[in-house]
């Protein structure tokens, strides 16, 4: 009996590919670019598991084409909102994630976010970088301060907690919002638990953490950047249509808001056109979990998911876990 297959969408790190290479038959997509739907369809066929990325449409039609034989779809992230679990589950296909491996490296970047808008940091690399620095000016780049200051935060999950830890360092009051309380941040920072509107209405700066559920869709948009102070700033690194982004160019250019910082957008890869050209947004091309370390370890995850799954075993992390009973 030969191996079992295993399909990858796309190139992740060696030390993971090398891993399920040492179990099974792998192929890997040789382009440096995600699968055409044509591709996808075509290349799942026969495959005894699939590690996809948040980038693939993992729909009806390719859990289907993969066949009877596919046990699973590992994917390469956190989120999952690219899979159509319940078609999954139907078929009796595990699908898997990659949580709290990249906890720590998406808060740093919403920090990174939040710091570079806050100090205008990246129209002051260009302004130096392009000759125009002739001299010290008191009026030059004024920024924001951070130290002292309100944080809003819009989910207090792994990733939001993670980050919310990293503002005790800079002596600023935690607000948070979401479906629950969590205690823990609450002993540990002195958060506190306040409804949506207070949060916006206080919060000088406002990050966002939550999952895109239907719930979630344009949580905020224009009402909520009406209610926001005028000084305020905001960073998303968690899914982009949580943000109205057409409401979002509004506020900005209309100096609703102060600046934003983004790292996730409504229509990736596109972008709304306005915002390329604010010198008070700072946008990224989803590099949260950007890491070597970190991106080593979810490739990790998913390829131990895959051979415990093709092994008969139980994986780590699934997501539809009713597949398993």
């Amino acid at each position: 009996m030969g191996k079992q297959k295993v399909y990858i969408t796309r190139r992740i790190p060696d030390e993971a590919i090398g891993l399920l290479e040492r179990h099974f038959d792998v192929e890997v997509n040789p382009e440096d670019r995600v699968l055409l739907r044509e591709e996808l369809l075509e290349k799942v066929k026969g495959k005894d598991a699939v590690l996809c990325l948040i980038t693939d449409n993992i729909d009806k039609d390719v859990i289907e084409a993969a066949g009877d034989q596919c046990r699973i779809f590992a994917n390469y992230g956190v989120g999952y909102n690219n899979i159509d679990t319940v078609e999954a589950t139907k078929n009796k296909v595990i699908i898997t994630n990659t949580p709290g491996v990249l906890d720590n490296a998406t808060a740093d970047l919403a920090w990174a976010l939040l710091m570079a808008v806050s100090r205008r940091v990246v129209p002051a690399d260009k302004f130096t970088r392009n000759g125009a620095f002739q001299a010290w000016d008191p009026m030059m780049f004024l920024g924001r301060d951070i130290t002292g200051k309100t944080l809003g935060l819009v989910g207090a999950g792994r990733i939001g907690s993670n980050f919310a830890k990293k503002a005790k360092a800079f002596d600023m009051k935690v607000l948070y919002t979401g479906l629950r309380q969590n205690p823990k941040i609450e002993s540990e920072l002195g958060a506190i638990y306040v409804d949506k509107e207070t949060l916006l209405k206080e919060a000088d700066f406002v990050s966002i953490h939550v999952p895109l559920l239907p719930s979630t869709i344009h949580y905020i948009g224009e009402k909520e950047f009406s209610i926001m102070k005028k000084t305020s700033v905001i960073i998303n690194t968690s899914r982009g249509a949580v943000i109205d982004e057409k409401a979002l160019v509004k506020a900005l250019r209309q100096g609703e808001i102060w600046g934003a910082g983004l790292d996730v957008f409504e229509n990736e890869p596109d972008i709304e056109p306005e915002l390329l050209d604010m010198y008070n947004v700072v946008i990224v091309p989803h590099i949260a979990s950007a890491t070597m370390e970190t991106r080593t370890n979810m490739g990790l995850i998913a390829a131990r998911n895959i051979i415990k799954v093709l092994n008969g075993e139980k994986p780590d992390t699934c997501v539809n876990i009713e597949v398993l009973e």
